[in-house]
């Protein structure tokens, strides 16, 4: 019997504005094949699929823009505030995202690829690490997280700082990795960090 291929199993995740999405698109730039949980999650919840209308059921149509689709900000509002809404959110869109990347990596294993590289943010608070043979943690000092996040989201310091609280702390990520990608330093420095490991992911 012959045995069917499978494409390595390669997890990317960090903390919130710690420089996943510029690792994944170097990674994708350098020819990796990755996908995006967060874009995953929001299309768990895109206006016709039953996510959005379980979401409305439970949290109300004041979480809706004006054209239909989920006001994020707003939403991040209840969720942060509030540890029981976060969980009911994450049964609502995780189930989702867990089938859509399982259903994407069948995919590779079917086309004969070396490796997939899925970006999940909270890879270790859902248990997933367990489903990956490799995983990379991008990580930056505590002072630049909570302003990149705090500029790139318009949010308070108290909004960024519990946004930060309600994930795994980056050490722990940090300790529990294979790879740690530094995010602090300049983007030439940062791509050359991504492009060694690509050296050595795709080399091995």
């Amino acid at each position: 019997m012959v045995e069917s291929h499978r494409a390595r199993r390669i997890a990317l995740t960090g903390g919130i504005a710690t420089g996943k999405s510029h690792v994944r698109s170097r990674l994708a730039t350098l020819g990796a094949s990755t996908i995006d949980a967060d874009q995953l999650a929001r299309d768990a919840v895109a206006p016709g699929t039953s996510g959005l209308k379980t979401l409305v059921q439970r949290f109300g149509s004041g979480v809706l823009s004006p054209d239909g689709t989920v006001d994020r900000r707003k939403l991040a509002r209840i969720i942060f505030a509030d540890a029981r809404a976060r969980r009911d959110l994450e049964d609502i869109v995780h189930p989702a995202v867990r089938t859509a990347i399982d259903d994407w990596f069948l995919s590779l294993d079917a086309a004969g690829a070396t490796l997939g590289i899925a970006d999940i943010p909270l890879l270790y608070e859902t248990g997933r690490d367990r489903d990956f043979e490799y995983v990379i943690v991008a990580v930056c000092a505590p002072a630049t997280q909570l302003r990149r996040l705090m500029s790139r989201d318009g949010l308070s310091e108290t909004e960024a700082r519990q946004r930060i609280a309600a994930q795994l702390p980056i050490e722990e990520k940090a300790r529990r990795a294979d790879c740690v990608i530094a995010t602090d330093a300049s983007f030439e420095a940062v791509n050359r960090a991504v492009d060694s490991l690509w050296r050595e992911l795709a080399n091995s």
